[in-house]
């Protein structure tokens, strides 16, 4: 419900940046109750369990993700397990759209395949800083290190780590620059075009589900998690606001400048950040 409300507000800024008016906010809760109502095109049952295995791979990613310090299920969130769950989510999507028959669903999935190995990296680095700080893997206790104020957040501690997290995040959501995935103009939307109805609806649920963990481990990691639900989840639309500004002024890369960019601007930016903790 979170996710789909950050899109439906997300369309609106970009609407009002390119001087458009834009849908409503509540757009994408009407789409997706009218495709699931809808008949579905159906070419093989590996499209069912490919969509199945997707959103059920996100879902248990979330089972993991502390959201104002509450885990429905009390692991720690383990990063690297949060990280693993969302890649089968990817992985099923993967598999779901490639069985569609469309040329363009897997030239869009090898896109996917090729921006994930590009932003994993940096990523990992980012993620070895903290561990090294804290000496856990948890993003609850890394979010509750945070606390004591703004000036306690890890973005203002470590902001070359932040804008480095950014870049990538930017590229997990699939975002311009990075949104090579998807590509309107050049592949009619990649995994996207075979699908209709029911396929189509699940589709956009696993993208709000995406987009709500990919914001909270943000919040986590820099923002120092939050007092409650509420100022939580504040902060992740913060995070995605960011994202959407950036996606509404910028070109697309090709998929090699995006993967040669990832590789070199936020892993020199980790490095940096890494020597100048270090070697204080």
């Amino acid at each position: 419900m979170v996710g789909l409300l950050f899109i439906g507000l997300g369309r609106i800024i970009t609407a009002r940046v390119q001087r458009r008016i834009g849908p409503p906010f509540y757009q994408q809760f009407i789409d997706v109750i009218k495709l699931l109502a809808r008949e579905s095109i159906w070419h093989h049952w590996i499209m069912t369990l490919g969509s199945i295995m997707a959103l059920g791979g996100l879902i248990a990613t979330m089972v993991h993700v502390p959201v104002a310090g509450w885990l429905p299920y009390d692991s720690g969130g383990p990063i690297f397990l949060i990280l693993y769950l969302a890649t089968i989510g990817y992985l099923g999507m993967a598999m779901g759209v490639s069985a569609s028959g469309n040329p363009n669903a897997p030239l869009g999935i090898g896109r996917a395949l090729s921006l994930m190995l590009g932003y994993e990296i940096p990523f990992a680095a980012i993620l070895i800083l903290f561990i090294s700080l804290t000496g856990s893997s948890s993003l609850t206790e890394i979010a509750a290190m945070q606390a004591g104020g703004f000036l306690s957040w890890n973005i203002v501690k470590f902001p070359l780590a932040f804008i480095a997290a950014e870049i990538t995040v930017q590229a997990m959501m699939a975002e311009k620059p990075f949104d090579q995935m998807i590509a309107p103009s050049e592949i009619a939307s990649g995994p996207l075009v075979e699908l209709g109805g029911k396929f189509l609806g699940l589709g956009m649920i696993q993208m709000a589900v995406a987009i709500y963990f990919e914001t909270a481990i943000m919040v986590n990691l820099f923002f120092g998690g939050g007092a409650n639900i509420f100022t939580f989840t504040l902060k992740q639309f913060g995070v995605y606001t960011i994202a959407i500004l950036i996606n509404s002024v910028m070109p697309r890369y090709k998929i090699e400048n995006a993967v040669r960019y990832l590789w070199t601007v936020p892993l020199a930016l980790i490095i940096i950040q890494m020597l100048i903790v270090f070697l204080r």
